[in-house]
């Protein structure tokens, strides 16, 4: 005869088998649900981003891929290495030459052999790229001022590129923006050799020294251009792209954190 002790261990493991047959039950028909062909829930959100083709904004011109031969340590011993990102072309008027460019300043974080050549391209997919020599005049100092202003050893005709304005304020959560830069992903980005863009994303949040966006942008897109309208219509240069989860946060550093050293540098 079974004592109480055994009857209720027996109740508790019949009771096991029946909530562990109803989890089968219930995984199994919700992966039935998922079909081939069907969108899965559980899915990241479709890539909002497109690519730079004829056919997109005339403004995205201006956004190029920037090469910084740098050197790391690894293992304890300094390795070469070079940082693929990217930078925009900006101007203090239109129809005037241009010759500053605006990035990131960890992308310069391990520039240390200055016997070589920091280089920026621009429309470098096209038949007749422009690529220049660049050198350092300014920037930020650290990840927390995330910005960098370069010259060009020779300046970009308007005619050729079209250079952005810079905004006179700050970028407004209450319109759009766009993000533009040569993201590394496997897909849209293919690598870092197109330049991607998100044309509709949106400031989410804003701090005194960054602001976060919904954008989506991955590594290579650092120092990219995020562009905001103005009334007319007019494309401002409103950030520099820092950082990213790859997903829906992309954040940036308003141009108006830096505005006096643009100012400065801008001829």
């Amino acid at each position: 005869m079974l004592c109480q002790e055994e009857i209720f261990t027996i109740k508790m493991q019949t009771y096991a088998r029946a909530l562990l047959a109803a989890c089968l039950f219930l995984c199994a028909s919700t992966l039935s649900i998922t079909t081939i062909g069907e969108t899965n829930p559980n899915a990241p959100d479709p890539d909002p981003r497109k690519v730079y083709s004829q056919t997109s904004p005339k403004w995205l011109a201006a956004v190029g891929k920037l090469y910084v031969p740098s050197i790391k340590m690894i293992e304890g011993r300094r390795s070469n290495h070079r940082e693929d990102c990217s930078a925009t072309l900006v101007s203090r008027r239109q129809g005037e030459k241009a010759d500053t460019i605006i990035t990131a300043w960890h992308c310069l974080e391990f520039y240390k052999d200055l016997s070589k050549s920091i280089t920026f391209t621009l429309l470098p997919d096209s038949n007749t790229p422009i690529t220049g020599v660049v050198h350092r005049l300014a920037d930020g100092g650290g990840i927390h001022a995330d910005w960098a202003i370069l010259r060009l050893h020779e300046p970009v005709a308007s005619d050729r590129v079209l250079p952005l304005l810079i905004h006179p304020s700050r970028a407004s959560n209450e319109s759009t923006i766009s993000m533009a830069g040569y993201s590394s992903d496997p897909g849209l980005g293919q690598g870092g050799n197109l330049l991607t863009y998100d044309p509709l994303c949106k400031v989410t949040a804003q701090v005194r020294s960054s602001s976060n966006s919904n954008c989506r942008a991955f590594r290579g897109a650092s120092g990219g251009a995020v562009v905001q309208l103005s009334s007319e219509g007019e494309p401002w240069l409103s950030g520099v792209i820092s950082q990213g989860d790859g997903e829906a946060l992309s954040i940036f550093i308003p141009v108006e954190k830096f505005r006096t050293a643009i100012n400065h540098h801008l001829r």
